[in-house]
Protein backbone atom coordinates (compact mmCIF):
# COMPACT_ATOMS: atom_id res chain seq x y z
CA UNK A 1 0.00 0.00 0.00
CA UNK A 2 1.15 3.51 -0.91
CA UNK A 3 -0.09 6.36 1.06
CA UNK A 4 1.82 8.82 -0.70
CA UNK A 5 3.88 9.20 -3.86
CA UNK A 6 5.14 12.31 -6.15
CA UNK A 7 7.73 12.50 -8.74
CA UNK A 8 9.32 15.79 -9.37
CA UNK A 9 11.02 15.68 -12.46
CA UNK A 10 12.25 19.00 -12.79
CA UNK A 11 12.84 21.19 -9.70
CA UNK A 12 12.52 20.25 -6.07
CA UNK A 13 9.99 19.92 -3.21
CA UNK A 14 9.82 23.02 -1.41
CA UNK A 15 10.10 22.87 2.59
CA UNK A 16 6.05 24.45 2.54
CA UNK A 17 5.52 21.28 0.34
CA UNK A 18 7.44 19.06 2.51
CA UNK A 19 5.62 19.82 5.58
CA UNK A 20 2.25 19.85 3.97
CA UNK A 21 2.50 16.19 2.62
CA UNK A 22 3.98 15.16 5.37
CA UNK A 23 1.44 16.53 7.43
CA UNK A 24 -1.54 14.82 5.43
CA UNK A 25 0.71 11.56 5.13
CA UNK A 26 0.84 11.12 8.71
CA UNK A 27 -2.59 11.69 9.44
CA UNK A 28 -3.41 8.70 7.50
CA UNK A 29 -1.31 6.60 9.70
CA UNK A 30 -2.94 4.76 12.59
CA UNK A 31 -0.20 6.49 15.07
CA UNK A 32 -2.47 8.30 17.23
CA UNK A 33 -1.76 7.63 21.27
CA UNK A 34 1.02 5.71 20.36
CA UNK A 35 4.58 5.17 20.82
CA UNK A 36 6.58 5.82 17.97
CA UNK A 37 10.48 5.26 17.12
CA UNK A 38 11.80 6.56 13.88
CA UNK A 39 14.80 5.39 12.13
CA UNK A 40 17.16 7.92 10.86
CA UNK A 41 20.44 8.12 8.41
CA UNK A 42 23.89 9.31 9.74
CA UNK A 43 25.99 12.11 8.46
CA UNK A 44 27.54 9.83 5.50
CA UNK A 45 23.62 9.86 3.86
CA UNK A 46 22.84 13.48 2.25
CA UNK A 47 19.61 14.75 2.26
CA UNK A 48 17.68 16.85 4.44
CA UNK A 49 17.13 14.86 7.96
CA UNK A 50 17.46 17.86 10.25
CA UNK A 51 14.40 19.80 8.54
CA UNK A 52 12.48 16.08 8.50
CA UNK A 53 14.03 15.44 12.24
CA UNK A 54 12.16 18.73 13.27
CA UNK A 55 8.78 18.49 10.71
CA UNK A 56 8.04 14.93 11.95
CA UNK A 57 8.98 15.72 15.37
CA UNK A 58 6.62 18.64 15.50
CA UNK A 59 3.73 16.79 13.74
CA UNK A 60 3.63 13.54 15.99
CA UNK A 61 4.48 15.20 19.10
CA UNK A 62 0.67 16.36 18.41
CA UNK A 63 -0.74 13.11 18.88
CA UNK A 64 1.38 10.39 19.20
CA UNK A 65 2.03 9.05 23.36
CA UNK A 66 5.96 8.87 22.08
CA UNK A 67 7.90 9.74 19.46
CA UNK A 68 11.83 9.00 19.48
CA UNK A 69 14.56 8.69 17.23
CA UNK A 70 17.50 5.86 16.33
CA UNK A 71 20.34 7.04 13.82
CA UNK A 72 21.08 3.64 11.74
CA UNK A 73 24.40 3.94 12.24
CA UNK A 74 24.76 0.08 10.80
CA UNK A 75 28.76 -0.50 11.15
CA UNK A 76 29.68 3.05 11.21
CA UNK A 77 31.31 4.42 14.59
CA UNK A 78 29.50 6.13 17.43
CA UNK A 79 28.67 10.05 16.80
CA UNK A 80 29.46 12.56 19.18
CA UNK A 81 26.38 14.50 20.78
CA UNK A 82 27.74 18.01 19.48
CA UNK A 83 27.91 16.01 16.14
CA UNK A 84 24.09 14.69 16.55
CA UNK A 85 23.25 18.61 16.95
CA UNK A 86 24.58 19.80 14.14
CA UNK A 87 23.18 17.18 11.97
CA UNK A 88 20.08 17.52 13.18
CA UNK A 89 20.48 21.30 12.97
CA UNK A 90 19.73 21.66 16.94
CA UNK A 91 21.36 23.55 19.64
CA UNK A 92 21.90 21.57 23.19
CA UNK A 93 19.20 24.00 24.42
CA UNK A 94 16.64 23.25 21.86
CA UNK A 95 17.08 19.95 22.40
CA UNK A 96 16.19 20.51 25.98
CA UNK A 97 13.31 22.35 25.62
CA UNK A 98 11.62 22.01 22.28
CA UNK A 99 12.72 18.35 21.67
CA UNK A 100 13.23 17.68 25.82
CA UNK A 101 10.07 14.55 25.31
CA UNK A 102 11.95 13.49 22.64
CA UNK A 103 14.89 10.54 22.82
CA UNK A 104 17.46 10.56 19.87
CA UNK A 105 19.27 7.13 20.24
CA UNK A 106 22.28 5.58 18.16
CA UNK A 107 22.57 1.69 17.08
CA UNK A 108 25.95 -0.03 18.11
CA UNK A 109 25.89 -3.14 16.03
CA UNK A 110 28.35 -4.75 17.84
CA UNK A 111 27.30 -4.39 21.37
CA UNK A 112 24.94 -7.87 22.64
CA UNK A 113 23.32 -6.70 25.18
CA UNK A 114 21.47 -3.87 22.71
CA UNK A 115 20.23 -6.82 20.67
CA UNK A 116 18.07 -9.13 20.52
CA UNK A 117 17.00 -12.51 18.45
CA UNK A 118 14.06 -12.50 16.94
CA UNK A 119 14.87 -16.24 14.52
CA UNK A 120 16.78 -17.17 11.87
CA UNK A 121 16.65 -17.72 7.99
CA UNK A 122 17.35 -21.12 7.52
CA UNK A 123 20.17 -22.53 4.88
CA UNK A 124 17.90 -23.73 3.08
CA UNK A 125 16.23 -20.47 2.84
CA UNK A 126 19.53 -18.71 2.26
CA UNK A 127 20.84 -21.21 -0.47
CA UNK A 128 17.83 -20.54 -2.81
CA UNK A 129 17.67 -16.87 -1.97
CA UNK A 130 21.48 -16.80 -3.04
CA UNK A 131 21.44 -18.78 -5.69
CA UNK A 132 23.48 -21.16 -3.69
CA UNK A 133 26.13 -18.33 -3.13
CA UNK A 134 25.29 -18.76 1.36
CA UNK A 135 24.42 -22.20 2.94
CA UNK A 136 24.29 -21.56 6.67
CA UNK A 137 21.54 -20.29 8.82
CA UNK A 138 21.51 -16.86 9.82
CA UNK A 139 21.06 -15.51 13.12
CA UNK A 140 18.24 -12.71 12.99
CA UNK A 141 19.36 -9.81 15.84
CA UNK A 142 18.00 -6.13 15.94
CA UNK A 143 18.31 -3.70 18.61
CA UNK A 144 15.76 -4.53 21.38
CA UNK A 145 14.48 -0.66 21.80
CA UNK A 146 12.20 -1.41 18.80
CA UNK A 147 10.24 -3.72 21.29
CA UNK A 148 9.41 -1.04 23.34
CA UNK A 149 7.17 1.21 20.43
CA UNK A 150 3.84 0.33 19.09
CA UNK A 151 5.11 1.34 15.26
CA UNK A 152 8.48 2.17 13.65
CA UNK A 153 8.73 4.93 11.10
CA UNK A 154 12.10 4.55 8.22
CA UNK A 155 12.87 7.87 6.84
CA UNK A 156 15.75 8.08 4.30
CA UNK A 157 16.82 8.48 1.16
CA UNK A 158 17.01 5.79 -1.86
CA UNK A 159 20.43 5.58 -3.60
CA UNK A 160 22.36 2.63 -5.71
CA UNK A 161 23.77 1.22 -3.87
CA UNK A 162 26.79 -1.67 -3.87
CA UNK A 163 25.76 -3.82 -1.37
CA UNK A 164 21.69 -4.26 -1.88
CA UNK A 165 21.50 -2.53 -5.16
CA UNK A 166 19.64 0.53 -4.08
CA UNK A 167 19.57 1.71 -0.38
CA UNK A 168 16.38 3.30 1.72
CA UNK A 169 13.40 1.05 3.06
CA UNK A 170 13.73 -1.80 5.51
CA UNK A 171 17.57 -1.65 4.56
CA UNK A 172 17.64 0.94 7.77
CA UNK A 173 16.30 -2.23 9.72
CA UNK A 174 18.53 -4.44 8.16
CA UNK A 175 21.43 -4.20 8.81
CA UNK A 176 20.73 -0.53 9.51
CA UNK A 177 19.73 -1.20 13.01
CA UNK A 178 20.44 -5.46 13.57
CA UNK A 179 23.62 -6.83 14.77
CA UNK A 180 26.55 -8.52 13.30
CA UNK A 181 25.53 -11.93 11.98
CA UNK A 182 23.32 -10.61 9.56
CA UNK A 183 25.08 -7.51 8.94
CA UNK A 184 28.38 -9.64 8.10
CA UNK A 185 26.66 -12.33 5.77
CA UNK A 186 24.33 -9.47 4.06
CA UNK A 187 27.69 -7.61 3.02
CA UNK A 188 29.68 -10.65 1.91
CA UNK A 189 26.74 -11.59 -0.49
CA UNK A 190 26.69 -8.63 -2.07
CA UNK A 191 30.75 -8.78 -2.64
CA UNK A 192 30.35 -12.82 -3.87
CA UNK A 193 27.62 -10.77 -6.56
CA UNK A 194 30.21 -8.12 -7.07
CA UNK A 195 29.42 -4.35 -7.07
CA UNK A 196 29.11 -4.01 -11.07
CA UNK A 197 26.45 -7.01 -10.76
CA UNK A 198 24.45 -5.62 -8.12
CA UNK A 199 25.13 -2.08 -7.73
CA UNK A 200 21.62 0.18 -9.23
CA UNK A 201 19.71 -3.31 -9.87
CA UNK A 202 16.59 -3.11 -7.31
CA UNK A 203 15.23 -6.84 -7.12
CA UNK A 204 18.60 -8.39 -5.82
CA UNK A 205 19.15 -11.61 -3.71
CA UNK A 206 20.95 -8.88 -0.51
CA UNK A 207 17.11 -7.21 -1.25
CA UNK A 208 15.10 -10.47 -1.06
CA UNK A 209 17.50 -11.58 2.28
CA UNK A 210 16.32 -7.98 3.94
CA UNK A 211 12.92 -8.95 3.19
CA UNK A 212 12.99 -12.20 4.84
CA UNK A 213 14.28 -10.77 8.14
CA UNK A 214 12.01 -8.36 8.02
CA UNK A 215 8.65 -11.09 8.07
CA UNK A 216 10.35 -12.14 11.17
CA UNK A 217 9.70 -8.68 12.80
CA UNK A 218 6.20 -8.60 14.47
CA UNK A 219 5.37 -4.86 14.37
CA UNK A 220 4.38 -2.69 12.08
CA UNK A 221 6.67 -1.02 9.69
CA UNK A 222 5.76 2.55 7.56
CA UNK A 223 8.73 3.93 5.27
CA UNK A 224 8.90 7.35 4.62
CA UNK A 225 11.37 7.09 1.49
CA UNK A 226 12.72 10.25 -0.71
CA UNK A 227 14.97 10.79 -3.75
CA UNK A 228 17.47 13.36 -3.26
CA UNK A 229 19.57 15.42 -6.34
CA UNK A 230 22.10 17.43 -5.12
CA UNK A 231 20.69 17.30 -1.28
CA UNK A 232 16.57 18.39 -2.20
CA UNK A 233 14.16 15.78 -2.59
CA UNK A 234 12.78 15.50 -5.75
CA UNK A 235 10.75 12.21 -4.86
CA UNK A 236 8.63 11.54 -1.91
CA UNK A 237 7.20 8.14 -0.94
CA UNK A 238 5.33 6.96 2.34
CA UNK A 239 3.83 3.84 2.73
CA UNK A 240 5.32 -0.12 2.57
CA UNK A 241 7.44 -2.26 0.84
CA UNK A 242 5.66 -0.82 -2.40
CA UNK A 243 6.84 2.96 -1.40
CA UNK A 244 10.10 1.67 -1.44
CA UNK A 245 9.93 0.35 -4.74
CA UNK A 246 8.66 3.47 -6.10
CA UNK A 247 11.13 5.63 -4.45
CA UNK A 248 14.01 3.02 -6.44
CA UNK A 249 12.75 2.98 -9.85
CA UNK A 250 12.74 7.08 -9.54
CA UNK A 251 15.77 7.12 -7.92
CA UNK A 252 17.18 5.26 -11.33
CA UNK A 253 16.44 7.84 -13.37
CA UNK A 254 17.71 10.39 -11.32
CA UNK A 255 20.89 9.10 -9.46
CA UNK A 256 21.94 6.78 -12.61
CA UNK A 257 24.41 8.25 -15.20
CA UNK A 258 25.13 6.38 -18.47
CA UNK A 259 28.18 6.95 -20.86
CA UNK A 260 28.91 5.74 -23.33
CA UNK A 261 32.60 5.20 -23.35
CA UNK A 262 34.50 4.17 -20.18
CA UNK A 263 37.23 6.40 -18.92
CA UNK A 264 41.30 5.41 -18.99
CA UNK A 265 40.84 7.51 -16.11
CA UNK A 266 38.80 8.86 -13.59
CA UNK A 267 39.16 11.09 -10.56
CA UNK A 268 36.72 10.52 -8.12
CA UNK A 269 36.38 13.94 -5.34
CA UNK A 270 34.59 12.62 -2.07
CA UNK A 271 32.78 14.75 -0.12
CA UNK A 272 33.58 15.61 3.64
CA UNK A 273 30.78 13.85 4.92
CA UNK A 274 33.15 10.62 4.46
CA UNK A 275 35.45 10.60 6.92
CA UNK A 276 37.11 7.34 6.35
CA UNK A 277 37.90 4.83 3.61
CA UNK A 278 35.20 3.00 5.13
CA UNK A 279 32.58 5.20 3.50
CA UNK A 280 34.89 6.94 1.24
CA UNK A 281 35.43 3.66 -1.06
CA UNK A 282 31.46 4.66 -2.31
CA UNK A 283 33.79 7.00 -4.61
CA UNK A 284 34.96 3.75 -5.99
CA UNK A 285 31.72 1.72 -6.09
CA UNK A 286 29.74 4.36 -7.82
CA UNK A 287 32.34 4.55 -10.59
CA UNK A 288 34.40 1.17 -11.23
CA UNK A 289 31.51 0.43 -13.96
CA UNK A 290 33.23 3.23 -16.49
CA UNK A 291 36.59 2.94 -15.78
CA UNK A 292 38.35 1.13 -18.52
CA UNK A 293 40.19 -2.30 -18.13
CA UNK A 294 43.68 -1.43 -16.83
CA UNK A 295 42.81 2.15 -16.07
CA UNK A 296 42.82 4.02 -12.90
CA UNK A 297 40.55 5.70 -10.01
CA UNK A 298 41.91 7.67 -7.99
CA UNK A 299 40.03 8.78 -4.65
CA UNK A 300 40.97 12.30 -3.97
CA UNK A 301 40.01 12.86 -0.55
CA UNK A 302 42.83 15.19 1.93
CA UNK A 303 40.52 15.00 4.82
CA UNK A 304 40.56 11.85 4.88
CA UNK A 305 43.33 10.51 7.33
CA UNK A 306 41.86 6.91 8.64
CA UNK A 307 41.00 3.96 7.01
CA UNK A 308 38.93 2.84 9.49
CA UNK A 309 38.31 4.07 13.22
CA UNK A 310 36.02 0.66 13.90
CA UNK A 311 37.26 -1.70 11.42
CA UNK A 312 41.39 -0.50 10.86
CA UNK A 313 42.57 -3.40 12.16
CA UNK A 314 40.71 -5.97 10.28
CA UNK A 315 41.82 -4.31 6.84
CA UNK A 316 45.31 -3.40 7.71
CA UNK A 317 45.38 -7.21 8.74
CA UNK A 318 44.09 -8.23 5.24
CA UNK A 319 44.57 -5.60 3.00
CA UNK A 320 42.52 -4.73 0.12
CA UNK A 321 41.68 -7.66 -2.35
CA UNK A 322 39.68 -8.87 -5.19
CA UNK A 323 36.53 -11.55 -4.22
CA UNK A 324 39.03 -14.10 -6.08
CA UNK A 325 41.66 -13.52 -3.74
CA UNK A 326 39.59 -14.59 -1.30
CA UNK A 327 37.59 -17.40 -2.22
CA UNK A 328 40.43 -19.30 -3.59
CA UNK A 329 42.32 -18.41 -0.07
CA UNK A 330 38.88 -19.17 2.35
CA UNK A 331 40.65 -21.09 4.75
CA UNK A 332 43.24 -18.60 5.34
CA UNK A 333 40.61 -15.69 5.85
CA UNK A 334 37.96 -18.04 7.58
CA UNK A 335 38.07 -15.70 10.92
CA UNK A 336 37.99 -12.66 9.08
CA UNK A 337 34.43 -11.03 9.16
CA UNK A 338 32.74 -11.57 6.38
CA UNK A 339 31.62 -7.29 6.16
CA UNK A 340 34.89 -7.01 6.32
CA UNK A 341 36.30 -8.99 3.05
CA UNK A 342 33.31 -7.44 1.58
CA UNK A 343 34.30 -3.72 2.04
CA UNK A 344 38.17 -5.08 0.69
CA UNK A 345 36.93 -6.36 -2.31
CA UNK A 346 34.90 -3.38 -3.28
CA UNK A 347 37.38 -1.06 -2.68
CA UNK A 348 39.91 -2.90 -4.91
CA UNK A 349 37.20 -3.67 -7.66
CA UNK A 350 36.83 -7.21 -9.73
CA UNK A 351 39.42 -8.67 -10.51
CA UNK A 352 41.26 -12.48 -10.83
CA UNK A 353 43.38 -14.55 -8.70
CA UNK A 354 45.45 -17.61 -11.08
CA UNK A 355 48.48 -19.39 -10.01
CA UNK A 356 48.94 -16.83 -6.84
CA UNK A 357 48.86 -13.97 -9.13
CA UNK A 358 46.32 -11.08 -8.14
CA UNK A 359 45.24 -8.93 -11.01
CA UNK A 360 42.53 -6.33 -10.74
CA UNK A 361 41.16 -4.95 -13.74
CA UNK A 362 41.42 -1.43 -12.72
CA UNK A 363 44.55 0.28 -10.60
CA UNK A 364 43.49 2.03 -7.45
CA UNK A 365 44.56 4.46 -5.71
CA UNK A 366 44.41 6.97 -2.87
CA UNK A 367 44.93 10.82 -2.79
CA UNK A 368 43.75 11.03 0.55
CA UNK A 369 46.14 12.14 3.96
CA UNK A 370 46.82 8.79 4.55
CA UNK A 371 50.77 7.93 4.11
CA UNK A 372 52.61 6.24 0.80
CA UNK A 373 53.71 3.50 3.72
CA UNK A 374 50.32 2.81 4.27
CA UNK A 375 48.68 2.98 1.39
CA UNK A 376 51.28 0.70 0.21
CA UNK A 377 51.01 -1.73 3.54
CA UNK A 378 46.82 -2.52 2.39
CA UNK A 379 47.65 -2.90 -1.63
CA UNK A 380 46.49 0.35 -2.69
CA UNK A 381 48.19 3.01 -5.24
CA UNK A 382 49.05 6.29 -3.26
CA UNK A 383 49.24 9.97 -4.90
CA UNK A 384 50.46 13.06 -3.03
CA UNK A 385 47.29 15.29 -2.89
CA UNK A 386 49.24 18.11 -2.72
CA UNK A 387 50.47 17.72 -6.12
CA UNK A 388 47.30 17.10 -7.84
CA UNK A 389 45.87 20.09 -10.00
CA UNK A 390 42.14 19.16 -10.15
CA UNK A 391 41.99 21.83 -12.49
CA UNK A 392 44.32 19.49 -14.90
CA UNK A 393 42.04 16.85 -15.00
CA UNK A 394 38.98 19.21 -15.94
CA UNK A 395 37.08 18.93 -19.52
CA UNK A 396 39.23 16.49 -20.63
CA UNK A 397 36.55 13.53 -21.47
CA UNK A 398 37.60 13.18 -25.02
CA UNK A 399 40.82 12.56 -23.40
CA UNK A 400 39.42 9.74 -20.92
CA UNK A 401 39.60 11.41 -18.15
CA UNK A 402 36.79 12.14 -15.53
CA UNK A 403 36.27 14.36 -13.18
CA UNK A 404 33.16 13.84 -10.60
CA UNK A 405 32.86 16.19 -7.85
CA UNK A 406 31.12 14.71 -4.47
CA UNK A 407 31.32 11.40 -5.71
CA UNK A 408 29.72 8.49 -3.95
CA UNK A 409 26.19 8.84 -4.78
CA UNK A 410 25.41 9.08 -8.17
CA UNK A 411 26.06 5.52 -9.96
CA UNK A 412 28.11 5.57 -13.62
CA UNK A 413 27.32 2.62 -15.89
CA UNK A 414 28.02 2.45 -19.14
CA UNK A 415 24.94 3.04 -22.22
CA UNK A 416 25.45 -0.62 -23.21
CA UNK A 417 25.28 -1.62 -19.68
CA UNK A 418 21.67 -0.19 -19.30
CA UNK A 419 19.16 -2.74 -17.72
CA UNK A 420 15.96 -1.99 -16.50
CA UNK A 421 16.01 -1.21 -12.69
CA UNK A 422 13.26 -3.89 -11.87
CA UNK A 423 15.28 -6.75 -13.27
CA UNK A 424 16.72 -9.08 -10.78
CA UNK A 425 20.59 -9.16 -10.81
CA UNK A 426 22.75 -12.30 -12.27
CA UNK A 427 24.71 -13.94 -9.87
Amino acid sequence: MIIYQNNKQEGFFSEEEILDLCQNSLKKLSFKNKKILCIIPDPTRSGPTDFLFKTISKILSEYVKKIDFIIALGTHPQIEKEKIYRFLSVTENEKNTIYKNTDIFQHDWNNSEQLQNIGIISKDEIYKISHGLLTEDIPITINKLIFNYDEILILGPVFPHEVVGFSGGYKYLFPGIAGPEFLHKFHWLGALITNPRINGFKDTPVRQTINKAVELLNIPVTNMCYVVRDKKIVGFYIGDNAAWEQAADFSACINIKYVEKPFKTVLSISPEMYEEIWTAGKCMYKLEPVVEDNGTLIIYAPHIKEVSVMHGKYIKQIGYHTRDYFLKQMDKFKNIPGGILAHSTHVKGIGTFENGIEKPRINVILATGISEEECKKINLGYMNYRKININDYRNKEDQGILVVENAGEILYKLTRDRIPVSNTTSV
